[in-house]
């Protein structure tokens, strides 16, 4: 029985009153916390007055955990923001009052009571060193009103009773994007639905590649040059366009969404490190899709240490020569260029001996994938991500010519890497809304489709629930998301941001990938399903550009230093 009357009456009325107001003064709280697990974890990590590696390793729990932290903490300001300006524009709907309060009822709970890192790693507030006292102090009227009703079964039950009127073209809730970029989105969720959606699961139960007229119809809509200048060949559009075509792309299928992920990073990378000529060279050839590049990076036995690389290029002339392994090279057989990092300093035994290339080379067949002399590989069989395959090559006197030498100087390889990390990461954070969305959608439909017990199964409060949740971080991931790629585009160091929307954005999307696979019940089990798809496909995004480990601790540093 409920204690009293105001219970009652948020059970009857499960939008909080002065929700706005209250979710501000929050925040209070939540920055408070977050400054003091800060100095407590850096009193911790420093030593001799400097920050030291030894001390992050050795206390990393505290240290991913404050990464963690500030990227909730940060995630509840953007839901702010998103709250404010729909209610300034009056958009400020029911649908959207109940997820910005789930949302920090949610978020202000683990907060207090431990942050899921994973499955089966919770970090709390005493993990940190923070006391009983620190802990009661964040407890504020307002985080107090939030955590007991913000999240209730009767606030998730009303926002998935709203979420069963929407179309299944739309997202759950205003997105709070101009009129411009909802343009965007309804372009590309119209070609997901109609050229990629019925086709993805064959492609993917086959383990076939994404067909050829798929992406010269996607160069025709300008995907592969929408952030290249148009005085180069593209669109010069905003990274927030990148997010919301990514996004609407992966919903389709993580592969389709991906691919322009590849001429992303190319590009970034020759529009940030390259000469005027090689600008000229391969931009505009890059924006129209005809050229495909992959990006060959990682090694065998490297993983996410790429200053510990062993490939390297000799000079052969004015040219280079390249000789080494590498490993998960994504759709590396039918691309015209390859931008491999290398070592081009013998001696070297870290980030500073690396260079990069554009290294130029034959589109392969299935008979014949890489034709040119030099070059073998063969595919890794994966789970899932399989639109585009994912190969192991080797170099053996691979031949480059001398004026592919990226920004055309040695040993600025791994800096040139760095500056692309920014874009590629809040782009992998789009393609994670997307996955989510997609698990989302399926769990819905399926969850109203089904009968049990003589009622369909969104009936069930835990069924509801799950779907509710799912659009509540499917919302919070995307607004940090396109909070990111604001920062990016008003030439902002957002390294930090985007690395926070990645690390969310990977969670959420495994997370609602299971939910709507539990919902299906053993049939999700079975592959005849697409949800059994989605699961395999969103367990990669924890782990590409930046395992969620990784991820957070380049967060931590980036805090503590």
């Amino acid at each position: 029985m409920p204690h009293d009357g105001q219970a009652l009456t948020y059970a009857a009325a499960p939008v909080l009153a002065d929700l706005v107001n209250t979710t501000e003064q929050a925040l209070t709280a939540v920055d408070s916390i977050l400054a003091k697990a800060k100095a407590a974890v850096s009193d911790a990590v420093t030593q001799d007055g400097r920050v030291s590696s030894k001390l992050i390793e050795a206390q990393q729990t505290a240290t991913h955990g404050l990464a963690w932290l500030a990227t909730y903490a940060q995630a509840l300001h953007q839901m702010q923001d998103w709250a404010e300006r729909l209610s300034a524009d009056g958009q400020f709907n029911t649908v959207e009052q109940l997820i910005h309060q789930i949302a920090f009822g949610e978020y202000l709970s683990q907060i207090a009571g431990g942050i899921q890192m994973n499955q089966t790693e919770v970090v709390r507030l005493s993990d940190f060193g923070l006391s009983t006292d620190d802990a009661a102090d964040f407890a504020t009227d307002p985080v107090q009103q939030l955590m007991r009703h913000g999240n209730t079964q009767s606030a998730r039950t009303a926002l998935a009773l709203e979420m069963q009127e929407r179309s299944a073209d739309l997202t759950v809730g205003r997105a709070g994007l101009d009129e411009e970029l909802e343009m965007i989105r309804d372009q590309f969720r119209r070609f997901s639905r109609e050229r990629v959606e019925p086709h993805a699961h064959d492609w993917h139960l086959n383990d076939d590649l994404i067909p050829m007229e798929i992406i010269d119809e996607m160069a025709e809509m300008g995907v592969f040059g929408l952030t290249i200048p148009e005085n180069l060949g593209g669109f010069g559009l905003s990274k927030s366009a990148m997010c919301v075509v990514s996004e609407e792309l992966s919903r389709g299928y993580i592969g389709v969404g991906s691919l322009g992920t590849r001429s992303e990073i190319a590009a970034e990378l020759i529009l940030c490190g390259g000469t005027d000529e090689q600008k000229s060279k391969w931009l505009p050839g890059l924006a129209s899709g005809e050229i495909l590049p992959t990006a060959v990076f990682t090694e065998p036995n490297t993983g996410s240490d790429l200053g510990a690389l062993r490939t390297r290029a000799v000079r052969d002339g004015d040219d280079w020569q390249i000789t080494g392994n590498k490993t998960w090279i994504t759709h590396a057989a039918r691309t015209q260029v390859m931008t491999i990092l290398a070592r081009t300093e013998p001696e070297s035994d870290d980030y500073r001996g690396l260079s990069m290339f554009l290294a130029e080379k034959t589109p392969g067949t299935d008979a014949h994938p890489f034709p040119d002399d030099g070059i073998t590989g063969g595919e890794i069989e994966v789970l899932g991500y399989r639109g585009m395959k994912e190969y192991e090559l080797a170099f053996d006197g691979f031949k480059v010519s001398g004026e592919n030498l990226l920004g055309g100087e040695t040993g600025r390889g791994f800096k040139q890497l760095m500056q692309t990390f920014e874009s590629a990461r809040i782009q992998t954070a789009a393609r994670a809304i997307g996955v989510a969305q997609s698990a989302l959608d399926e769990g819905l439909k399926y969850a109203q489709d089904r009968k049990q017990f003589g009622k369909a199964l969104i009936d069930f409060p835990r069924v509801s629930g799950k779907l509710a949740m799912m659009a509540v971080e499917i919302m919070v991931a995307r607004q940090l998301t396109y909070f990111s790629a604001r920062e990016k585009d008003a030439d902002r160091r957002c390294d930090l941001e985007a690395g926070m929307a990645k690390l969310l954005g990977a969670r959420v999307a495994w997370a609602c990938a299971d939910n709507a696979l539990q919902i299906h019940g053993g049939n999700g089990f079975a592959l005849e399903y697409k949800i059994s798809r989605i699961l395999c496909d969103a367990r990669i995004l924890n782990i590409f550009e930046g395992a969620a480990e990784i991820q957070a601790q380049v967060i931590a540093r980036r805090l503590l230093d």
